[in-house]
C-alpha cells in the first residue's frame, strides 16, 4: 500500500508519497502569490520585446510572466494592454518570471480539455487501436476544442471518459464565461493546484491511504475520488495536537534531502550538484572493493547508482538538463544493461523524460521538462556570508520547523517559556519583524527567548525551571 500525506500549514503546502516506509515522492508549494504550471490567469500586456520576441505579462502576481511570440502560438498581433487569457507552464524562478501560454487546458484523471488544437488526440502509451476506433467512434466533443484522452482510461467504462469530458468542458466555459468579465490581472482557475496535480497523475493501480491535516482539504479529496473508478483508497482526517509530519516521523527525511551525497548499497556512491544551467551528478565507487573484477565493480555500482539517480530524479524533482558521470566502461553490452536500468526507473515518471546514448567519455545526458522547482529551492536559500557559494535553510522554512517543534513540545505539558536557540544568519531578519516571527511560529500566547549562535541547525527547549527562566530573561522577545 502507498500512503499519500497532505500537510497544510500557514506558508507551506507540504505532499509526501510513501510506499514501505520510504519516500518516494514530495512536492511543496509555498501560499506566496506566485504562479504555478497548471493554474490560468488573466493578464494585461505590460511591455513587448521585438528582439527576443517576447510579452511580458502583468497577471496580478510579484513579477511580471512572460510569453514568447510566434506564428504558432497564434499570439503575432500581440499589443501593450492587450488583455490575455493564458495559462501558466513554467514557475517562476530566480530573477526570471513564470512562462505563460495563449492556449489552455483542464485536465482531469482521464483525459485533458485543451484549446489549442480540435479533435481527439491519445497518449503515446496508449497502443490498442480497437479502443482508439472506440474513442473515436463514440465521444461527441463539443466544437472548437481538443480532448487529449490519457493513459489511464484506457482500462474503464467509455461512460466514465465521457461523463469526465462534459465535468472539464463545464469548468472551462466557466473559466471562458468568468474572462469575458474580468477588467484587471488575476488567477482565474488553479484545479486543485498540487494537490490536484497529485491526485490526477499519482493514483494509478495501487491501494492508497491519504492523510489530511486540513477539513478543506479532506473535503477537495472527498470530491475527487467520487469522479475514480474503482478507487482502492481510504482517506483520513489528521486531527493530533502533533503536526502531521511529525507525527509519521516524516519532517527529518525531508532535510536529509539537503545531503547531496547518497550512499548505494554495494558501497559505492553518488554525488548531486546543481550548478546555473544543469544538474551534475557523479558516480564514485567508493568502497565497492568486494568483487574478483573491475569490470564487474564498476558494473553493479554503475547499475546501483542508475537505478538510485532515477529515484532522487523524481523525488528531489531534479528538472532542466542533468548530467550522469557514470564510472567509464569500455564493454558496450554494460552500457545497455546500465541504459535499460535508468530507462526502467524514469518508466513511471510524469514529467517528460529524454535520456540520451553514453557519449564517448561515459556521459550521460536527460532532458526533464521543469514542471515546479526542486525541492531543495523550497528548503535552502544562498548563503550571504559566503557570496552564495553554500547554502542555509530558508528563515521560511526554519519557521515552519519551530512551529511544528513547539506543537509536539506542548502536545502533553503547559509550556509557556520557551528558549529559541538560532544560527546568528537569521538575526537581522527576525529583528526586522519580530511580532511576525512569534506569530509564524504559533507561540503568540508563550513567553519566548531567542539567542543567536554559529550553529548551522537550530535548537528548540521548554524553560521548566525559574532558573533557566532568569537566566535568559534578558533574550526575551515578546
Amino acid at each position: 500500500m502507498k500512503e499519500i500525506f497532505v500537510e497544510r500549514s500557514t506558508k507551506v503546502l507540504r505532499i509526501i508519497i510513501r510506499q514501505e516506509k520510504i519516500i518516494k515522492e514530495c512536492f511543496m508549494k509555498e501560499q506566496d502569490q506566485k504562479a504555478y504550471p497548471g493554474e490560468i490567469y488573466m493578464g494585461i500586456v505590460k511591455n513587448i520585446v521585438p528582439a527576443i520576441k517576447c510579452a511580458f505579462i502583468d497577471i496580478g502576481c510579484k513579477r511580471n510572466a512572460y510569453m514568447y511570440i510566434d506564428k504558432k502560438f497564434k499570439n503575432i498581433n500581440l499589443k501593450k494592454g492587450d488583455m490575455v487569457l493564458g495559462e501558466i507552464v513554467k514557475e517562476d524562478q530566480g530573477k526570471k518570471g513564470a512562462k505563460i501560454v495563449k492556449n489552455i487546458s483542464i485536465p482531469g484523471k482521464y483525459c485533458v480539455l485543451n484549446s489549442s488544437y480540435n479533435g481527439i488526440q491519445f497518449s503515446k502509451k496508449i497502443h490498442s487501436e480497437s479502443f482508439k476506433k472506440n474513442i473515436l467512434e463514440s465521444l461527441r466533443l463539443p466544437a472548437g476544442i481538443g480532448l487529449m484522452i490519457r493513459t489511464e482510461s484506457e482500462n474503464i467504462p467509455l461512460e466514465v471518459v465521457h461523463n469526465e469530458m462534459e465535468k472539464l468542458y463545464k469548468v472551462y466555459s466557466q473559466v471562458i464565461k468568468s474572462a469575458a468579465y474580468l477588467q484587471k490581472p488575476g488567477l482565474l482557475f488553479d484545479n486543485g493546484g498540487i494537490l490536484g496535480e497529485v491526485l490526477r497523475n499519482k493514483l494509478i493501480d495501487d491501494d492508497f491511504m491519504i492523510y489530511v491535516n486540513n477539513q478543506e482539504d479532506y473535503k477537495y479529496v472527498e470530491d475527487f475520488l467520487k469522479g475514480l473508478h474503482n478507487a482502492r483508497v481510504n482517506l483520513q482526517l489528521y486531527t493530533g495536537n502533533k503536526n502531521l509530519f511529525s507525527y509519521y516521523e516524516l519532517e527529518n527525511k525531508i532535510l536529509n534531502l539537503r545531503s547531496n551525497k547518497i550512499e548505494l548499497k554495494c558501497g559505492g556512491y553518488i554525488v548531486i550538484n546543481k550548478t546555473e544551467a544543469m544538474f551534475v551528478i557523479d558516480v564514485n565507487s567508493g568502497k565497492n572493493i568486494k568483487n574478483g573484477t573491475m569490470d564487474k565493480t564498476v558494473l553493479i555500482t554503475n547499475l546501483q547508482a542508475a537505478e538510485e539517480i532515477a529515484a532522487q530524479i523524481i523525488l528531489r524533482n531534479l528538472n532542466g538538463i542533468i548530467l550522469i558521470d557514470f564510472i567509464d566502461m569500455d564493454n558496450n553490452k554494460n552500457k545497455r544493461k546500465v541504459m535499460d536500468k535508468l530507462k526502467e526507473g524514469l518508466l513511471m515518471d510524469k514529467n517528460k523524460t529524454v535520456i540520451y546514448p553514453f557519449t564517448e567519455l561515459n556521459l550521460v545526458q536527460i532532458a526533464r521538462k521543469r514542471m515546479g522547482r526542486s525541492i531543495n529551492d523550497y528548503i535552502e536559500e544562498d548563503c550571504g556570508c559566503c557570496g552564495g557559494t553554500g547554502k542555509k535553510i530558508k528563515l521560511s522554512y526554519m519557521t515552519l520547523l519551530i512551529k511544528n517543534e513547539i506543537l509536539n513540545m506542548c502536545y502533553e505539558k503547559n509550556i509557556e517559556d520557551i528558549h529559541i536557540d538560532m544560527d546568528s544568519f537569521y538575526e537581522s531578519y527576525i529583528k526586522k519583524g519580530t511580532k511576525d516571527f512569534i506569530k509564524d511560529i504559533g507561540a503568540e500566547n508563550k513567553r519566548v527567548y531567542i539567542t543567536y549562535g554559529k550553529k548551522i541547525s537550530c535548537k528548540v527547549e521548554a524553560l521548566l525551571f525559574a532558573s533557566d527562566i532568569e537566566d535568559f530573561k534578558d533574550f526575551r522577545v515578546n
